[in-house]
């Protein structure tokens, strides 16, 4: 397989809803996606980065969502399910991988976001059939093992530049108040 070169052109695809809880259950954190997406593209050429996101009626999600697109991403949305029974989904897979296929003949390097094993017959059809790079960043401990290896590089994330962690100080704060906002006695 080829290595990175400064002229590839990369997709970035980042399974939102995948990563959000990975690094919520394994580090009690958020995950920095703007330094995920400086480390996946490096000194190469970025086509698209998409990142696809699911609307939970959250009070900060418009917020979240407009960071999302200064940082570079094309956010994809759709609304979380709820069937009878109060049964709840929320899944971007086929998205996702519609979006891979229809824009890997542009891309050289196509980066996946998500340590979701559903995506590995995916990534091999597209270093098989199509003959792209395919690259995996996750989180190492949460990630399908079968993913992993059948990219042809995977960065894990198990590092501290790529989460978001509170501060001590907010974390002790009353919630609806900020440490600076606290009076003093």
């Amino acid at each position: 397989m080829t290595s990175q070169h400064f002229e590839q052109r990369v997709g970035v695809y980042v399974d939102v809803q995948n990563m959000y809880y990975s690094a919520k259950n394994l580090y009690n954190a958020k995950v920095n996606f703007a330094n995920i997406l400086k480390a996946v593209v490096g000194k190469r050429r970025l086509v698209r980065a998409n990142a696809y996101v699911i609307k939970a009626d959250i009070e900060e999600q418009d917020k979240f969502f407009n960071a999302l697109k200064q940082m570079g991403f094309e956010v994809h949305s759709k609304n979380l399910q709820t069937f009878l029974g109060g049964a709840k989904k929320g899944d971007w897979d086929v998205g996702i991988a519609m979006d891979m296929i229809e824009q890997s003949q542009k891309l050289d390097t196509i980066v996946l976001v998500s340590g979701d094993g559903d995506f590995q017959p995916l990534l091999q059809h597209l270093r098989r059939a199509v003959g792209c790079r395919v690259e995996v960043a996750a989180f190492g401990k949460s990630t399908s093992k079968k993913l992993g290896e059948e990219a042809d590089s995977f960065l894990d994330l198990d590092n501290r530049r790529f989460l978001i962690t509170p501060t001590r100080r907010a974390a002790s704060s009353p919630p609806g108040r900020t440490p600076s906002s606290a009076k003093t006695r």
